[in-house]
């Protein structure tokens, strides 16, 4: 192939990264700038221009979806399988590095790999051993921790033994856990990049031949690498790889599961003479879509900095949609996607996205009343998810006890002691007898282990102590009590992370689901009708992988997908920025990250929809607008009216906000704006979180570097805007 098929298709910016020959390289790509093109013509540059042989480049990717698109494309553009060339994940990598070196990382050759589900079974026999209480310590938590330990490069021998109970148990666990492992022969995924990061300290003359072996490394998604992927990539370039690292600051949005945006903010100091290119020109999204994204993205401090651009045009104006709760704003957007499908567009064409895994619940039901087909991408219908299940067995086990796929689910759901032994009895008398899981629990109990007796009779006695089916308990108290009383917030609320708040986010939603239900047959109780109800709407099936249907998903499962219409719902203040976000340091940040996200997911219109009362996890909430609403210039943004007209939005009018003229951002108080970094005599830096008030009495929330959040009496703050 010749040189002209190879940069032809590419911009100057792309150009640029493509055939840049003076050393290191941090390729900056904003969203839908073309960055695999860029990858896949870089390495092709190399090949065929350079002189690189293929078995001298290393490519690095996120998923191995990316992994199998990178091969087809470079297939496609070289003519030939580039079957000598390490292109995959970390892991996948860290993997094949350790199946050809497996006595030197200290493995046995037929070491075997854990999944997630094979790695918790394995530390719940490390439970059993060591006598530790899951119902306390639930064995999800130690699985994160021992992960986590693993992502920062740390072993259980370099952990300092603490007086906290959690982490001297969690300790225990992980040294157990580890021997464990070497027993069985088997590395669970964490362990793969921990385990080759070690293979390159304890060998240096096999990381050597890798570092002869590799002239090239590049590396997809760089802002998303955490400690132990950063520091194994460092080794393996030492002083003579040269490293092209292609990424994008503004979309580093794990910070929760151990992505460090320090390690592209770094690049340049770690990688000497690299030198900076940045892809700025978007080939998806419209003008006014793009200059959204930019105007709430600037707003973030030590930003590497680009500015998306497009030559495709303005197109639509953003529309803005205030509903009075979250059922207006669900029928809002479902009324648009059937105006959008009326007019013959597919509904694969639709995204709708939203901050927290809670909100899908309503959405499905606008949706489901419409007959509209739809899917959750990467997750689960709001009545299938785990945490649904469970409490929807207890109240299940209130109006029939001989319901026995409940009694399976939930009799030791928190753990209460009740061993699968104990269980596979049951269901043996339950079959000899003839009768339900319950009343076999009832007869079984003299037979059975001291221990064992007791812990039955102590759930028996839990599902007798909750209100009967037809108490006049409201429905949602009802649920409430049952949340409690069997523990489920505080079991699920212990699994650390995104994971363990969704969970006790969506049984908060389950409240709010018993809040909203109207019952309609007097002649049949309301918890009843209710798990009827629920049932039909998990019966209704998602929509199959190959049917074309609406696309339902959370802002982080959004990223690297594209939607000609996009809704972003539910973008208001303690939602979106979520609430636990806005006083920890560095997270309101990856929140404005996240909305930018959201925002360049939209390819020709983007409607944004926040409630003015949300029911939301079990409570009432009055939310204003978001603040990252408030940061988009209002003359890209149009507000529709309940009569279906569309004007500019009254209620953020230019003039309410002094010299900000254009913006929909808070009204400058002091001189200072929401999001702003100021200075103060005694507390040192901070974010602007909040303003309270007027006059006199004016109060401002700071977020300070070093002293955290606080409330200060504006006149006397005496606050300087950095």
């Amino acid at each position: 192939m010749d040189i002209t098929s190879i940069i032809d298709p590419l911009n100057s910016a792309q150009r640029d990264a493509v055939t840049g020959t003076t050393g290191h390289m941090l390729v900056l790509a904003g969203a839908g700038s073309g960055k695999t093109r860029v990858l896949v013509h870089r390495i092709a540059w190399l090949a065929q221009v350079e002189g690189i042989s293929l078995n001298e480049i290393l490519a690095v990717t996120f998923t191995n979806k990316a992994a199998r698109e990178m091969r087809e494309r470079i297939y496609d553009l070289l003519g030939q399988a580039p079957r000598s060339m390490w292109v995959g994940t970390f892991h996948g990598l860290a993997h094949r590095l350790l199946k050809m070196h497996w006595q030197d990382a200290g493995l046995s050759q037929t070491f075997q790999v854990l999944d997630a589900d094979d790695q918790l079974r394995l530390i719940k026999r490390v439970y059993k051993n060591l006598n530790i209480d899951s119902d306390r310590w639930p064995p999800r938590q130690a699985q994160w921790y021992i992960n986590e330990q693993k992502d920062e490069g740390l072993r259980a021998r370099h952990l300092q033994q603490s007086d906290d109970q959690f982490a001297a148990t969690m300790l225990q666990v992980y040294q157990a856990y580890e021997e464990a492992c070497e027993r069985a022969g088997v590395v669970d995924f964490a362990e793969l990049l921990l385990r080759a990061h070690e293979l390159w300290l304890n060998k240096p003359e096999i990381l050597a031949h890798y570092q002869r072996r590799f002239k090239h490394i590049l590396v997809d998604e760089f802002q998303d690498t955490n400690a132990i992927q950063y520091a194994w990539l460092c080794m393996l370039a030492g002083d003579k790889a040269v490293v092209t690292a292609v990424g994008d600051d503004d979309q580093s949005i794990y910070g929760w599961r151990g992505a460090r945006i320090e390690n592209i903010q770094d690049f340049s100091r770690d990688f000497k003479h690299a030198r900076t290119v940045k892809l700025e020109q978007n080939y998806r999204s419209t003008g006014t879509i793009l200059n959204a994204a930019n105007a709430v993205i600037e707003r973030n401090a030590e930003r590497l900095g680009k500015n998306l651009w497009t030559e495709a045009g303005d197109g639509e104006l953003i529309s803005l949609y205030a509903g009075f709760n979250e059922q207006d704003e669900a029928r809002f957007i479902g009324d648009r996607i059937q105006d959008w499908l009326s007019s013959g567009n597919l509904r694969s064409e639709v995204g709708i996205l939203y901050r927290s895994n809670a909100q899908s619940r309503v959405l499905e039901e606008a949706l489901l009343r419409l007959q509209i087909p739809y899917r959750i991408y990467g997750g689960h219908r709001f009545y299938e998810r785990a945490e649904i299940k469970n409490a929807m067995g207890y109240l299940r086990l209130i109006m029939n006890r001989n319901d026995d796929t409940a009694m399976e689910r939930v009799i030791n759901t928190p753990n209460r002691g009740i061993g699968d032994k104990t269980v596979q009895r049951l269901r043996e008398l339950a079959r000899a007898e003839g009768v339900s899981l319950w009343q076999a629990a009832e007869q079984l109990k003299p037979e059975l282990p001291g221990r064992a007796a007791n812990a039955v009779q102590s759930f028996l006695d839990l599902i007798n102590g909750l209100p009967e089916e037809d108490s006049d308990q409201c429905l949602h108290e009802l649920t409430e009590r049952v949340l409690k009383a069997s523990g489920l917030i505080d079991f699920h609320g212990r699994e650390k992370g995104e994971r363990g708040q969704t969970r006790v986010e969506n049984l908060g939603e389950l409240v709010t689901a018993c809040k909203a239900f109207e019952p309609e047959d007097e002649d049949q109780s309301t918890l009843r009708q209710f798990i009827d109800s629920a049932a039909l709407d998990a019966g209704e099936r998602q929509a199959d992988a190959d049917e074309d249907a609406i696309q339902l998903m959370t802002l982080h499962s959004a990223k690297g997908l594209e939607f000609p219409l996009v809704f972003l719902a539910g973008v208001e203040e303690n939602l979106f920025p979520h609430k636990m976000s806005v006083e920890e340091p560095g997270r309101l940040e990856e929140e404005r990250r996240l909305c930018y996200v959201g925002i360049t997911r939209a390819m020709k219109k983007l409607y944004i929809t926040f409630a003015e009362a949300r029911q939301l996890y079990g409570t009432e909430n009055f939310n204003p607008v978001s603040r990252f609403v408030r940061d988009i210039p209002t003359e890209l943004i149009q507000e529709v009216r309940l009569s279906a007209s569309v004007s500019r939005p009254t209620s953020y009018s230019k003039s309410a906000y002094g010299n900000k003229s254009g913006s929909l951002a808070e009204p400058a108080v002091g001189g200072l704006d929401l999001g702003q970094r100021v200075q103060h005599g005694v507390f040192g830096e901070g974010v602007v979180l909040n303003f309270e008030g007027n006059g006199p009495h004016a109060r401002v929330q700071v977020n300070f570097d070093q002293e955290g959040a606080k409330w200060l009496v504006l006149q006397y703050a005496k606050l300087a805007a950095l």
